[in-house]
Formats: C-alpha cells, sequence, structure tokens
C-alpha cells in the first residue's frame, strides 16, 4: 500500500530540510570560530603578545547595532507571521540598514586601531592585531553571505511571495542573523576579556 504526500506534507518535510541544512551549516562556521578563538588563546604566550590592547569604540556601536538587527529580523518574522505585509518589509528593511551599518562600524573599528599605531599586516603588525583581524574579517565574510540573502528576501517580499502559509526564507533568514548576532556577541566578549 502506498501513500501519497499531501502538499502541505511535501512542503513540512521541504522546511524542516532546508532547516536541517542550514543547522549543519552554522555548526561547521561555529567549530572554525572556535578554532580561531583556540590559536588565539594559545597565541597569547608569545612574547609579542599586546598586553595593553583595547578594543577600537566602534566595535562597541557594532555589537549593539548587531543585536538591533536580530531585533528588526525577529519582528518581521512575527509580523510575516500575521500578514502585515508593511510590518514585514519595514523590519526586513531595517535590518538591512542596519546590517550595512555594521559593516561601516567595523571598517571604522580597523581605521580607529591603524590610527592607534597598529597595523594588521607586515613590518609593523602584532600576532594580536592580526589575530584580531582575521577574526573580524571571517565573521564579515559570513555577513555579507548574510546580506545579499537578506537582499533577496526583500525582493521577494516585495514581489508578495511571503505570507502567514509561506514564510521558510524569512525563518531561514532569521535564524542565521540570530546566528551571527550570537556570534558576534561571543567574539566581541572573547576579544574583550581574553586581550
Amino acid at each position: 500500500m502506498t501513500t501519497t504526500m499531501t502538499s502541505e506534507e511535501h512542503k513540512t518535510r521541504s522546511d524542516r530540510s532546508y532547516k536541517l541544512l542550514l543547522l549543519f551549516a552554522m555548526i561547521s562556521m561555529t567549530m572554525m570560530f572556535a578554532g580561531l578563538t583556540s590559536a588565539f588563546v594559545v597565541s597569547k604566550s608569545r612574547a609579542d603578545w599586546l598586553k595593553d590592547f583595547q578594543l577600537p569604540t566602534a566595535f562597541y556601536f557594532s555589537t549593539a547595532v548587531i543585536i538591533g538587527c536580530s531585533i528588526a529580523f525577529h519582528l518581521a518574522k512575527k509580523a510575516i507571521k500575521k500578514d502585515n505585509q508593511s510590518a514585514t518589509t519595514a523590519f526586513l528593511l531595517t535590518t538591512l540598514a542596519l546590517g550595512i551599518t555594521f559593516v561601516i562600524l567595523q571598517f571604522v573599528g580597523f581605521s580607529e586601531i591603524v590610527a592607534n599605531g597598529y597595523y594588521f599586516t607586515g613590518a609593523e603588525s602584532s600576532i594580536t592585531t592580526t589575530f584580531l583581524y582575521i577574526v573580524t574579517v571571517v565573521h564579515l565574510a559570513h555577513l555579507f553571505g548574510g546580506l545579499i540573502a537578506l537582499i533577496i528576501i526583500i525582493f521577494k517580499q516585495l514581489k508578495g511571495k511571503y505570507n502567514s502559509t509561506q514564510t521558510i526564507g524569512i525563518e531561514l533568514g532569521a535564524m542565521y542573523w540570530h546566528f551571527l548576532d550570537l556570534l558576534w556577541v561571543y567574539l566581541f566578549l572573547f576579544l574583550f576579556f581574553f586581550k
């Protein structure tokens, strides 16, 4: 006896598969950052490690901004589940604006570091600033992927592809942004306390 799957069952299975794939990707990214932060801890014992290095002020602001991204994306997800299209669009655009602001603040932070006489590469660089640069740039690379996905989600939202019964794109986007948010907060706290 064969049973045929209803379109609702197929959608549920498909949605679960997408979430599982994203979860596996996030686990692998977490392992990569765990390796980077472990190397950071090991390198602290080097004689040339900067003991008095301070994180740039822009990184504090960027941390608040990325938390705002997660909040806005969460509100977009709640709004689409209520079929509030205009609020969903507004929150998605807010997330995009905050995401771009985060990127700008990261580069402002890099400029602050250089203005304080620290460099990331070359003869005048230190292992401390090189590690900081690598960790933040790798996070930024993942964030650029999130921005591209967010632009696609906004485009689909403007085309009317999402509603209270079709939310998977926004749900996946929100999962990834929450992950990026938690990852940056972890990295920021790690860099703050283990300098």
